[in-house]
């Protein structure tokens, strides 16, 4: 019998967000709309120079399976985290969400992970991290029982930044195709696209993983084209299925010479953009692992992604299988 849905793997993080405006940005030489990986020494600075602050437990993976939680899915995570505050309150978060999480913490050095997001006055979200006990998640960390009996085993690009969870990641990966399962991955950031684009491309064409998702300047940034309809057919040859998603024109899901294209839902106001992609990936994988139509999974995504970024912090704070109810997609 299948245990879980979704298995998340990720950077375990809490994150300090903090509203500021353009002019913070330049000042503190600060990439707009990036994921800028920072030390210790320049995650103070930046903490000092922040304005009142709310912390919320994140990590990309780590929103993910809230999300799939939230819609009555059965998640796990994987994250290294360590034996310290901000490693309780993520610990705390993300099993109150009803998510499994058994990684064992480090004893207190590195410390845990910390983001400090600063979201400008157009909802926009420009994060420093610092990667602190992430850099030590590795294989010794993968529980098999876990990986064997998730349905998709889900983890993000940025995973690649910590050296030693690529092992992680690729032994969980054969674990799941050894049982059958599958396996998805977020491109996470046009940086990080950059930086690992050669790596990401033999991910996919050796079918180490099997669902990509990215948003449109990830997957341009891949093919290292401005030409999107070329790039969406080259990703259709290189995975067996893809979401890209591209902001208030909703998203487009890929697989072979089928295009499914799903609307954005109306959002009254954009708050806080952090962890939109996040959701899309918790309400598309609730959808695929419950055996919906790509039609289906890629509104689920869309109505998960408006909800979050309709709030500060990037974890649902209504419950999103309510919601999914009230729209008539469950």
């Amino acid at each position: 019998m299948t245990t879980f849905d979704v298995l998340t793997i990720g950077n375990a993080i809490v994150d300090i967000i903090a509203r500021c405006d353009d002019a913070f940005l330049s000042s503190n030489g600060i990439i707009k709309s990036a994921m800028n990986l920072i030390d210790a020494e320049r995650a103070e600075l930046l903490y000092s120079r922040m304005g009142p602050a709310v912390e919320a437990s994140g990590g990309s993976a780590g929103n993910t399976a809230a999300g799939v939680a939230s819609l009555g899915g059965r998640a796990a995570y994987f994250g290294k985290v360590s034996n310290d505050q901000l490693g309780a309150i993520f610990d705390h978060d993300i099993k109150a969400q009803g998510v499994h999480f058994a990684t064992r913490p480090l004893d207190g050095v590195p410390p845990t992970a910390r983001s400090m997001i600063f979201v400008t006055p157009d909802g926009e979200r420009s994060m420093n991290t610092y990667l602190g006990a992430c850099v030590e998640l590795g294989p010794e960390d993968v529980e098999p029982d876990v990986v064997a009996a998730a349905k998709v085993t889900y983890f993000e690009g940025y995973l690649w930044d910590p050296p030693r969870a690529k092992d992680a990641i690729r032994d969980a990966a054969r674990i799941a195709h050894a049982n059958g399962r599958e396996v998805a991955m977020t491109l996470s950031d046009s940086f990080c696209v950059h930086r690992y684009r050669e790596e990401f491309l033999d991910l996919m064409r050796s079918g180490t993983v099997d669902i990509v998702f990215a948003n449109r300047s990830e997957l341009l940034a891949l093919y290292e084209t401005e030409d999107f309809e070329a790039a969406l057919g080259r990703i259709a040859g290189d995975c067996r299925l893809a979401a890209v998603t591209m902001s208030e024109d909703g998203s487009i899901v890929v697989r072979g010479a089928d295009r499914v294209p799903v609307d954005a839902i109306p959002v009254a106001r954009v708050v806080d953009t952090t962890g939109a992609g996040d959701l899309y990936a918790a309400g598309f994988l609730f959808g695929y692992t419950s055996g919906r139509s790509l039609a289906d999974c890629g509104r689920l995504g869309s109505l998960a992604a408006g909800i979050v970024i309709e709030q500060i912090g990037p974890r649902p704070m209504q419950s999103l299988k309510d919601a999914a109810r009230a729209a008539g997609l469950l």
